[in-house]
């Protein structure tokens, strides 16, 4: 039997999942960064991306955060997100949709532009359609 740590996803909305989990990675500002049972604590924010954890008996599952916070104790692994959903849920064709809008703004800049809006929904709808392809990538490996 392996070694696992108790998981909470929380969004702002609500808890998206608990229980116990082998591995969690997810994407802080520096990188991915992966977490295991005895893993030194810490705290780090979080950019939008995929959340992949390894429960109990191996079963992956793939969630995407918009952004948020992690933090890991002895014992626990937290992540409090903005907001946060199984991949399963993440419309692909609207997340293109929104990735073609931001690209199209930010290429036909207007008067009253914000930038800052634009690239962040392009960051968020790159994040989406990213965690897609990831958890695409992983059932084609089944």
């Amino acid at each position: 039997m392996s070694m696992t740590i108790h998981c909470d996803i929380v969004s702002a909305e609500e808890a998206i999942f608990s229980g116990l989990v082998e591995m969690l990675v997810a994407t802080a500002d520096l990188g991915e960064m992966g977490v295991t049972y005895g893993h030194a604590p810490l705290l780090s924010s979080l950019i939008p991306g995929p959340v992949r954890i390894v429960k109990q008996g191996g079963d992956e599952e793939v969630f995407y955060v918009s952004g948020g916070f992690i933090e890991v104790q002895p014992g626990v692994v937290t992540i409090l997100a903005d907001a946060a959903l199984r991949a399963d849920d993440v419309d692909e064709a609207a997340a293109e949709e929104a990735r073609k809008e931001a690209v199209n703004a930010l290429t036909n800049q207007t008067g009253e532009f914000d930038y800052g809006r634009a690239s962040a929904q392009l960051a968020e709808a790159a994040a989406q359609l990213a965690t897609l392809r990831k958890m695409k990538n992983r059932a084609g490996r089944g």
